[in-house]
């Protein structure tokens, strides 16, 4: 097949759009705005969920669900948190439509709600108005809930997975006693993102801390970790946050403690969404297509037979069969594709530009030698292995694929982060390569704005392990004890 893809060196933004369409990733609906993710995007999905769900559970959370609908009187109740979503808010006015009598459905004038409706674009508020009733002593403490579900914000710039009005995601609110328990909380589940992230992934992230400017709306703080796209673009992967007691004094949720003094309750929340699938291919994909970590890839080893008459396909279909039962029996996922429509090189081409880890072709030849032809996408290299053997050969490449991707990347950011003393340096450094720029910066939210402003970089994160290093900001002079991260992002 013809990929035709634009090469990343030309245009990395066509060769992004390109990539998620041809590779069957998700397409554009008839919804402004909205995308269709298809199969093959939704498989990668749900393998994402699968492993973040166990994660979640593993660290003592439950799944729960919350409505769609969110009453407009709830936003007004915590000041920042609607002046931080207002201008991305559907909102709901009427329930009925009907018929104008001349063959055309309009709005029901008479069918309007008494109070507008928010389709949700983040459930802090219908959830703490929830918990006021699951809360009245210390001993319905914590509460550990996280809901797998649709958001919607109205973006006006789209693209897909990155940026979309409505989008999947998971996020996590939690009810505790003391800001000591919701701290730990919030470092805990960055923590879990960043596992699921280098683990899963193969995606090197940095751990820290959003600048006042950048918090989400409501929160004390937030907590986020950052990954490096091969544009040289930063991209936010996750972020998790306390908020003090904030929406509990909002919606006016107190608990009695054990020492009978009543108090407001100290919450988290924290997610990260279909983003995620955008992230996995800039950061590692290729001119050719994709190339998908082992972990997550929804086929992990294909199987391609190559044959001159029915005969010879009979006898390479029985022993594909074989592998294939031994590879499921080992948990790994495979594909035998037999389609007598399309030819071996065909296939080849299409499951590269799919990122399948692991291709086996099995030929007549192959047969009487009893050898395989593996390839794999990370590197693209093949060779000749005995069949003898060949599953534990497997097994070892699935592993060494995972870790040499997230070598790669971490090689990639290592020689992309550049440390900075001067503004003309800092301009300069973003102008020729991008990528992570570590600079001093004196604290203050209108240096923050004006470097924004004039170059387009913001403050991604105060690293969690930064050094304490005294300098003098970049723009004002002003004393700084440590370094920040800063980069243009998505």
């Amino acid at each position: 097949m013809s990929k035709g893809l634009t090469s990343r060196e030309d245009d990395y933004s066509q060769w992004y759009n390109e990539l998620v369409t041809k590779a069957d990733m998700a397409e554009h609906s008839a919804v402004r705005g909205c995308m269709v993710i298809k199969p093959y995007g939704y498989a990668i999905w749900e393998n994402m969920q699968a492993a973040l769900d166990k994660m979640f559970k593993d660290t003592g959370h439950s799944n729960a669900y919350f409505p769609l609908f969110i009453p407009k009187s709830f936003f007004s109740k915590e000041a920042s948190h609607v002046e931080g979503f207002a201008t991305e808010c559907a909102v709901v006015t009427h329930y009925r439509l009907k018929n104008d009598g001349n063959g055309n459905i309009i709005v029901d004038e008479d069918a309007k709600l008494e109070e507008e409706l928010i389709v949700r674009p983040t459930s802090e508020t219908i959830i703490w108005n929830t918990y006021k009733g699951w809360i009245q002593s210390y001993r319905d403490l914590p509460i550990l809930v996280n809901q797998w579900a649709n958001v919607v914000r109205w973006e006006m710039r789209t693209r897909l997975f990155l940026r979309t009005a409505e989008f999947l995601w998971q996020e996590g609110h939690t009810a505790h006693a003391t800001s000591q328990e919701a701290i730990e909380e919030t470092e805990r589940m960055l923590d879990v993102y960043a596992d699921f992230a280098e683990n899963w992934m193969a995606l090197p992230v940095i751990r820290g801390k959003k600048t006042a400017n950048e918090r989400f709306a409501g929160a004390l703080d937030t907590y986020c970790i950052e990954a490096l796209m091969q544009d040289g673009k930063a991209l936010q992967a996750g972020t998790s946050h306390f908020l003090g007691q904030n929406f509990a004094k909002a919606f006016d949720v107190k608990f009695t403690s054990k020492e009978g003094k009543l108090d407001h309750v100290w919450a988290t929340s924290w997610g990260v969404s279909t983003r995620l699938i955008g992230a996995l291919i800039m950061a590692h994909s290729d001119d050719s297509g994709l190339v998908l970590p082992p972990k997550l890839a929804s086929i992990q080893v294909v199987i391609v037979p190559i044959y001159r008459s029915d005969e010879e396909l009979e006898k390479i279909s029985l022993l594909a069969k074989e592998i294939s039962a031994e590879l499921k029996s080992k948990n790994i996922s495979v594909k035998f594709d037999d389609r007598d429509t399309l030819r071996p090189g065909f296939k080849f081409a299409e499951y590269e530009l799919k990122g399948v880890p692991v291709r086996l072709a099995i030929g007549g030849r192959d047969l009487e030698n009893g050898t395989i032809e593996i390839a794999r996408r990370d590197t693209k290299e093949k060779q000749t292995i005995s069949r003898e053997g060949l599953i534990a050969h497997i097994e070892t490449l699935l592993v060494d694929i995972q870790q040499n991707m997230f070598n790669k990347a971490l090689k990639f950011r290592e020689e992309n982060t550049r440390e900075v003393n001067s503004y003309e340096e800092f301009k300069t450094v973003l102008d020729e390569k991008a990528g992570f720029v570590s600079a001093h910066w004196d604290g203050s939210p209108e240096t923050e704005k004006q470097i924004k402003d004039e170059t387009k970089a913001t403050i991604r994160c105060i690293p969690l392990n930064n050094k304490q290093e005294e300098g003098v900001c970049m723009v004002t002079g002003k004393p700084s004890i440590q370094r920040v991260l800063f980069a243009r992002a998505y």
